[in-house]
Protein backbone atom coordinates (compact mmCIF):
# COMPACT_ATOMS: atom_id res chain seq x y z
CA UNK A 1 0.00 0.00 0.00
CA UNK A 2 1.08 3.57 -0.58
CA UNK A 3 0.42 6.52 0.44
CA UNK A 4 -0.36 8.82 -2.42
CA UNK A 5 -3.54 5.82 -3.08
CA UNK A 6 -4.65 7.62 0.52
CA UNK A 7 -4.15 10.96 -0.68
CA UNK A 8 -5.71 10.39 -3.80
CA UNK A 9 -9.01 8.43 -1.70
CA UNK A 10 -8.82 11.87 0.35
CA UNK A 11 -9.11 13.47 -2.84
CA UNK A 12 -11.93 11.45 -4.45
CA UNK A 13 -13.95 12.02 -1.12
CA UNK A 14 -13.66 15.67 -1.57
CA UNK A 15 -14.52 16.25 -5.16
CA UNK A 16 -16.81 13.76 -5.48
CA UNK A 17 -16.05 13.29 -8.89
CA UNK A 18 -12.65 10.97 -10.88
CA UNK A 19 -12.20 13.40 -13.03
CA UNK A 20 -11.84 16.41 -10.88
CA UNK A 21 -10.13 14.49 -8.01
CA UNK A 22 -7.80 13.24 -11.45
CA UNK A 23 -7.10 16.97 -12.06
CA UNK A 24 -6.47 18.48 -8.91
CA UNK A 25 -3.55 14.94 -8.04
CA UNK A 26 -2.06 15.94 -11.85
CA UNK A 27 -2.78 12.89 -13.38
CA UNK A 28 -4.97 11.29 -16.28
CA UNK A 29 -8.07 9.69 -14.97
CA UNK A 30 -7.41 5.95 -16.13
CA UNK A 31 -4.30 6.26 -13.79
CA UNK A 32 -6.39 7.55 -10.83
CA UNK A 33 -9.01 5.30 -10.97
CA UNK A 34 -6.25 2.48 -11.53
CA UNK A 35 -4.77 3.50 -7.91
CA UNK A 36 -8.36 3.77 -6.20
CA UNK A 37 -8.93 0.31 -7.71
CA UNK A 38 -5.52 -0.63 -6.03
CA UNK A 39 -6.17 0.67 -2.63
CA UNK A 40 -9.39 -1.45 -2.77
CA UNK A 41 -7.99 -4.07 -4.38
CA UNK A 42 -5.44 -3.65 -0.90
CA UNK A 43 -8.32 -3.26 1.96
CA UNK A 44 -10.10 -6.15 0.36
CA UNK A 45 -13.89 -3.82 0.09
CA UNK A 46 -15.45 -1.83 -2.46
CA UNK A 47 -14.65 2.00 -1.00
CA UNK A 48 -16.71 3.71 -3.79
CA UNK A 49 -20.21 3.32 -5.50
CA UNK A 50 -19.69 3.89 -8.61
CA UNK A 51 -23.19 3.56 -10.00
CA UNK A 52 -24.52 7.40 -8.91
CA UNK A 53 -24.30 10.36 -10.85
CA UNK A 54 -21.98 12.35 -8.27
CA UNK A 55 -19.77 9.68 -6.58
CA UNK A 56 -20.39 8.59 -3.06
CA UNK A 57 -18.63 6.72 -0.57
CA UNK A 58 -19.74 3.48 0.24
CA UNK A 59 -20.45 2.40 3.86
CA UNK A 60 -16.84 0.78 3.93
CA UNK A 61 -15.56 4.05 2.28
CA UNK A 62 -17.22 6.36 5.21
CA UNK A 63 -16.15 4.13 7.63
CA UNK A 64 -12.49 4.25 6.14
CA UNK A 65 -12.04 8.51 5.49
CA UNK A 66 -11.23 9.24 8.76
CA UNK A 67 -8.95 6.45 8.92
CA UNK A 68 -6.95 7.90 5.76
CA UNK A 69 -7.43 11.32 7.20
CA UNK A 70 -5.58 10.22 10.81
CA UNK A 71 -3.12 8.14 9.28
CA UNK A 72 -1.54 10.69 6.62
CA UNK A 73 -2.01 13.33 9.69
CA UNK A 74 -0.06 11.34 11.98
CA UNK A 75 2.71 10.22 9.41
CA UNK A 76 3.30 14.48 8.46
CA UNK A 77 3.13 14.91 12.57
CA UNK A 78 5.74 12.16 12.79
CA UNK A 79 7.83 13.72 10.23
CA UNK A 80 7.95 17.10 11.96
CA UNK A 81 8.51 15.99 15.08
CA UNK A 82 11.32 14.63 14.23
CA UNK A 83 12.74 17.35 12.48
CA UNK A 84 12.69 19.55 15.04
CA UNK A 85 14.56 17.17 17.01
CA UNK A 86 17.19 17.04 14.39
CA UNK A 87 16.50 20.99 14.02
CA UNK A 88 15.67 22.15 18.11
CA UNK A 89 17.26 25.40 17.38
CA UNK A 90 15.92 26.49 13.91
CA UNK A 91 12.41 24.71 14.54
CA UNK A 92 9.21 26.40 12.44
CA UNK A 93 6.24 27.00 14.73
CA UNK A 94 3.19 25.93 11.88
CA UNK A 95 -0.13 28.09 12.27
CA UNK A 96 -3.54 28.44 10.18
CA UNK A 97 -6.04 31.35 10.61
CA UNK A 98 -8.87 31.98 8.78
CA UNK A 99 -8.07 35.29 6.83
CA UNK A 100 -9.52 37.76 9.31
CA UNK A 101 -7.49 37.02 12.48
CA UNK A 102 -4.38 36.41 10.17
CA UNK A 103 -5.00 40.57 10.09
CA UNK A 104 -6.51 41.57 13.23
CA UNK A 105 -5.66 39.29 15.74
CA UNK A 106 -2.97 36.90 15.23
CA UNK A 107 -0.05 39.62 15.01
CA UNK A 108 -0.68 41.17 18.22
CA UNK A 109 -1.30 38.19 20.18
CA UNK A 110 2.33 36.53 18.95
CA UNK A 111 3.91 39.50 19.71
CA UNK A 112 2.46 39.61 23.14
CA UNK A 113 3.56 36.06 23.79
CA UNK A 114 7.18 36.25 22.36
CA UNK A 115 7.82 39.43 24.32
CA UNK A 116 6.17 38.24 27.77
CA UNK A 117 7.04 34.61 27.19
CA UNK A 118 11.21 35.51 25.95
CA UNK A 119 9.95 32.94 22.86
CA UNK A 120 12.47 33.64 19.95
CA UNK A 121 11.34 30.80 17.24
CA UNK A 122 10.89 31.16 13.56
CA UNK A 123 7.10 31.14 13.05
CA UNK A 124 5.53 30.19 9.30
CA UNK A 125 1.61 31.33 9.14
CA UNK A 126 -0.71 29.98 6.54
CA UNK A 127 -4.31 31.91 5.86
CA UNK A 128 -6.76 30.48 3.97
CA UNK A 129 -10.37 29.48 4.82
CA UNK A 130 -11.78 27.73 8.08
CA UNK A 131 -12.34 24.66 5.84
CA UNK A 132 -8.52 24.90 4.27
CA UNK A 133 -7.15 25.32 7.33
CA UNK A 134 -8.96 22.17 9.03
CA UNK A 135 -7.56 20.31 6.55
CA UNK A 136 -3.88 21.36 6.85
CA UNK A 137 -4.44 20.22 10.80
CA UNK A 138 -5.94 17.32 9.45
CA UNK A 139 -2.67 16.41 7.47
CA UNK A 140 -0.48 17.66 9.83
CA UNK A 141 0.55 20.27 7.96
CA UNK A 142 0.01 22.88 10.88
CA UNK A 143 0.52 22.43 14.07
CA UNK A 144 -1.85 25.37 15.55
CA UNK A 145 -5.06 26.79 14.20
CA UNK A 146 -6.77 29.84 15.56
CA UNK A 147 -9.66 30.60 13.96
CA UNK A 148 -13.30 31.69 15.62
CA UNK A 149 -16.31 29.42 17.20
CA UNK A 150 -19.48 28.99 18.18
CA UNK A 151 -21.15 25.64 19.76
CA UNK A 152 -23.78 25.68 16.86
CA UNK A 153 -21.29 25.38 14.06
CA UNK A 154 -19.82 22.13 13.01
CA UNK A 155 -16.00 21.52 12.70
CA UNK A 156 -13.90 18.80 11.22
CA UNK A 157 -11.40 18.49 14.11
CA UNK A 158 -12.77 15.75 16.93
CA UNK A 159 -12.44 17.21 20.19
CA UNK A 160 -10.86 13.05 20.62
CA UNK A 161 -8.35 14.15 18.35
CA UNK A 162 -7.98 17.75 18.82
CA UNK A 163 -7.39 19.88 22.00
CA UNK A 164 -8.65 23.74 21.85
CA UNK A 165 -7.88 26.89 24.18
CA UNK A 166 -10.12 29.91 24.14
CA UNK A 167 -8.03 33.21 23.60
CA UNK A 168 -10.91 35.82 23.75
CA UNK A 169 -14.20 36.96 22.37
CA UNK A 170 -15.89 38.56 19.67
CA UNK A 171 -19.27 39.25 18.03
CA UNK A 172 -20.64 39.03 13.99
CA UNK A 173 -22.74 41.84 13.87
CA UNK A 174 -25.01 43.07 10.71
CA UNK A 175 -23.60 45.95 9.18
CA UNK A 176 -24.73 48.58 6.11
CA UNK A 177 -22.97 51.36 4.75
CA UNK A 178 -25.02 54.30 6.13
CA UNK A 179 -27.92 56.31 4.42
CA UNK A 180 -26.35 59.34 4.38
CA UNK A 181 -24.17 60.90 6.65
CA UNK A 182 -25.03 60.62 10.08
CA UNK A 183 -28.01 58.64 9.24
CA UNK A 184 -29.08 54.98 9.61
CA UNK A 185 -28.26 52.31 7.46
CA UNK A 186 -28.87 52.34 4.24
CA UNK A 187 -29.73 48.22 3.80
CA UNK A 188 -31.74 47.88 7.37
CA UNK A 189 -32.95 44.71 9.12
CA UNK A 190 -35.11 42.72 8.70
CA UNK A 191 -36.84 44.00 5.30
CA UNK A 192 -39.69 42.74 4.01
CA UNK A 193 -41.33 39.81 1.25
CA UNK A 194 -41.71 42.73 -1.24
CA UNK A 195 -38.48 44.42 -0.15
CA UNK A 196 -36.37 42.17 0.82
CA UNK A 197 -32.17 43.01 2.06
CA UNK A 198 -29.96 42.66 -0.28
CA UNK A 199 -27.08 39.86 1.86
CA UNK A 200 -23.60 40.35 1.23
CA UNK A 201 -22.88 36.31 2.54
CA UNK A 202 -19.82 33.97 2.77
CA UNK A 203 -19.07 31.36 0.51
CA UNK A 204 -18.42 27.87 0.93
CA UNK A 205 -15.49 27.14 3.55
CA UNK A 206 -15.96 30.02 5.77
CA UNK A 207 -15.93 29.48 8.95
CA UNK A 208 -17.88 32.03 9.98
CA UNK A 209 -20.50 31.36 7.22
CA UNK A 210 -21.26 28.35 9.43
CA UNK A 211 -21.84 30.25 12.29
CA UNK A 212 -23.94 32.66 10.53
CA UNK A 213 -26.04 29.62 9.02
CA UNK A 214 -26.08 27.60 12.23
CA UNK A 215 -27.30 30.36 14.56
CA UNK A 216 -29.60 32.21 12.37
CA UNK A 217 -31.51 28.92 11.53
CA UNK A 218 -31.35 28.21 15.29
CA UNK A 219 -32.19 31.32 17.37
CA UNK A 220 -32.09 34.28 14.48
CA UNK A 221 -34.65 37.26 14.47
CA UNK A 222 -36.75 36.74 11.35
CA UNK A 223 -35.35 38.07 8.10
CA UNK A 224 -35.75 38.90 4.33
CA UNK A 225 -32.61 38.77 2.67
CA UNK A 226 -32.26 38.48 -0.85
CA UNK A 227 -28.99 36.62 -1.54
CA UNK A 228 -26.85 39.96 -3.32
CA UNK A 229 -22.86 38.56 -3.09
CA UNK A 230 -20.69 35.85 -1.78
CA UNK A 231 -17.25 35.95 -0.54
CA UNK A 232 -15.51 33.55 1.90
CA UNK A 233 -13.13 36.23 2.76
CA UNK A 234 -15.28 39.04 5.46
CA UNK A 235 -12.72 41.23 4.30
CA UNK A 236 -14.23 41.53 0.98
CA UNK A 237 -17.66 41.40 2.05
CA UNK A 238 -16.31 44.48 4.40
CA UNK A 239 -15.23 46.38 1.40
CA UNK A 240 -18.49 45.54 -0.80
CA UNK A 241 -20.87 46.79 2.18
CA UNK A 242 -19.04 50.48 2.14
CA UNK A 243 -19.91 50.15 -1.67
CA UNK A 244 -23.22 49.85 -0.69
CA UNK A 245 -23.99 46.44 -1.62
CA UNK A 246 -26.30 45.58 1.49
CA UNK A 247 -25.58 43.59 4.54
CA UNK A 248 -23.06 41.40 5.93
CA UNK A 249 -22.41 39.54 9.26
CA UNK A 250 -19.09 40.83 10.25
CA UNK A 251 -16.31 40.24 12.73
CA UNK A 252 -16.19 43.81 15.61
CA UNK A 253 -12.78 43.01 15.71
CA UNK A 254 -12.77 43.50 11.87
CA UNK A 255 -14.82 46.65 11.40
CA UNK A 256 -14.96 48.27 14.73
CA UNK A 257 -12.69 51.19 12.95
CA UNK A 258 -15.17 51.48 10.64
CA UNK A 259 -18.08 51.51 12.93
CA UNK A 260 -16.16 54.52 14.65
CA UNK A 261 -15.40 56.55 11.67
CA UNK A 262 -19.11 55.93 10.37
CA UNK A 263 -18.07 54.52 7.19
CA UNK A 264 -20.54 51.42 8.34
CA UNK A 265 -23.45 51.61 10.93
CA UNK A 266 -24.71 48.21 12.34
CA UNK A 267 -28.23 47.56 10.53
CA UNK A 268 -30.21 46.44 13.08
CA UNK A 269 -29.72 46.17 17.13
CA UNK A 270 -28.42 43.96 19.17
CA UNK A 271 -30.64 41.04 19.03
CA UNK A 272 -29.49 40.41 15.73
CA UNK A 273 -25.36 39.88 17.23
CA UNK A 274 -23.76 36.32 17.20
CA UNK A 275 -21.40 36.20 20.17
CA UNK A 276 -18.48 34.04 18.86
CA UNK A 277 -15.22 33.23 20.45
CA UNK A 278 -11.67 32.89 19.24
CA UNK A 279 -10.08 29.59 19.79
CA UNK A 280 -6.53 27.94 19.39
CA UNK A 281 -6.94 24.58 18.33
CA UNK A 282 -3.75 21.81 18.40
CA UNK A 283 -3.34 17.61 18.34
CA UNK A 284 -3.56 16.19 21.47
CA UNK A 285 -0.64 13.98 19.97
CA UNK A 286 2.32 15.52 21.82
CA UNK A 287 4.03 17.40 19.41
CA UNK A 288 7.88 18.55 19.06
CA UNK A 289 9.58 20.50 22.11
CA UNK A 290 9.21 23.78 20.69
CA UNK A 291 5.23 23.18 19.41
CA UNK A 292 4.69 22.34 23.02
CA UNK A 293 6.53 25.18 25.00
CA UNK A 294 4.51 27.34 23.10
CA UNK A 295 1.09 25.81 23.94
CA UNK A 296 2.07 25.86 27.41
CA UNK A 297 2.83 29.51 27.29
CA UNK A 298 -0.23 30.37 25.52
CA UNK A 299 -2.53 28.16 28.31
CA UNK A 300 -0.49 30.48 30.54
Amino acid sequence: MELSWLEDFLALAECGSFSRAAERRNMTQPAFSRRIKALEDWIGAGLVDRGTHRIALTAAGERFRPVADETIRRLQLGREAVRDVALASTSTLRFAATHALSLTYFPAWLRGLQVHGGLDIAVRLTADTMQACEKLMLQGQAQFLLCHHHPAAATALDPAQFLSLRLGVDVLLPVSAPANEGQGPLHALPGTPERPVPHLAYGDGSGMGRIVAATRALDGPPAHLAPGFASHAAMVLAAMARDRRGVAWLPLSLVEADLAAGTLVRAGDEAWDIPIEIRLHRPRARQAPAAEAFWSLAVG
